[in-house]
């Protein structure tokens, strides 16, 4: 049986996300963020170890999602 922790993000972030979603295949804001974090470990244990550049990427593509400022 798979265990689940709790993250918390801010509730304007969650409306944002909310409206993001709407019309995809993510059914919830949690469905998305594991999407995120689960592409972001892929990638890592991929390559071995994420570059700067890599890293950068994925902070802007974040931003733009609206997930960091």
């Amino acid at each position: 049986m798979t265990e689940y922790t709790t993250v918390s993000i801010p509730k304007d972030l969650a409306d944002r996300v909310e409206e993001t979603i709407d019309g995809t295949s993510f059914q919830s804001t949690s469905d998305l963020v594991r999407f995120l974090l689960r592409s972001i470990v892929i990638q890592h244990q991929q390559r071995g170890e994420l570059t700067e550049a890599e890293f950068d990427e994925i902070t802007e593509q974040l931003q733009d999602l609206g997930y960091l400022e």
